[in-house]
């Protein structure tokens, strides 16, 4: 069973050429004949992080100099996990012609799913640089941890997206259910306010494994180090969803040409 889908993963990752080819592809189509192109996703996100910022920012009572790169890092981040999630949770459906009639490693269509949300992930980036450079940053020495804070947050996505897509491929409700509970999950996390702003209810960030995710990547950019829960958490997370998905995906790996 291991080695049905250690052997999957090895040959999807050895195609690097052909999930990265489509994946560009898909973001190039979506924004075929238009001037901007895929800086279009660059243009509506720093819209909705202005809107936001400005009203949340003024109910909230907060330092624009400090909410905005507080937003736009939340907001381009849970973006992009939560597009991972949901687009991996209809990767095998939406690919289905490909699987029936090629002899293909399945993971690699979760592969081509990751990539092109970090293509979109690099465009949407330009933002928080644009606001860390009118802000300033506030600490050089956190900034290098965004690096392995973000291969960690992504091989997390990967394996929700992996699970979903799989469950998916199986139970056709799935992915509408996926959908509803990523929008959940971005009200119950903090995102578009701080932590600390829940008070008494402060027990829904604290059990909420989405919230440390979000910290790890978010933290290191505006100046703070990850503690040692948030590591530990994401770190047991990434382990243990791994294992899930492998077992999963290994199982009924060659029933995906059928469910589809």
């Amino acid at each position: 069973m291991f080695t049905l889908v250690i052997n999957d993963l090895k040959q999807s990752v050895a195609s690097w050429r052909l999930w990265t080819l489509l994946g560009w592809l898909e973001v190039r189509q979506r924004y075929a004949r238009s001037r901007l192109g895929p800086f279009w996703l660059t243009v509506s996100m720093g819209v909705l992080i202005g809107s936001i910022g400005v009203v949340y920012g003024t109910l909230f009572g907060q330092k624009m100099s400090e909410y905005l790169p507080f937003l736009a890092i939340s907001l381009v981040m849970w973006g992009t996990f939560s597009q991972v999630v949901t687009e991996g949770s209809t990767a095998y459906i939406s690919s289905g012609q490909y699987i029936r009639q090629a002899s293909t490693p399945k993971l690699l269509y979760m592969l081509q799913v990751l990539w092109r949300n970090l293509v979109i992930l690099a465009h949407n980036f330009l933002i928080i640089l644009a606001l860390l450079m009118i802000f300033g940053v506030k600490s050089w020495t956190t900034l290098l941890v965004f690096i392995p804070a973000l291969v960690l947050y992504m091989a997390n996505a990967l394996w929700m997206a992996m699970v979903a897509g799989l469950l998916s491929a199986r139970f056709r409700d799935l992915p509408q259910m996926v959908a509803a509970l990523m929008q959940i999950a971005f009200y119950v996390s903090p995102i578009i306010y701080r932590p600390a702003a829940l008070n008494r209810f402060s027990f829904i960030v604290e059990w909420n494994p989405l919230a440390y995710l979000i910290e790890l990547v978010r933290a290191p950019l505006i100046g703070q180090m990850p503690d040692a829960i948030t590591w530990t958490v994401t770190i047991v997370m990434c382990v243990c969803g791994w294992f899930l998905a492998l077992v999963l995906t290994g199982r009924y790996l060659k029933r995906i040409p059928y469910w589809v």
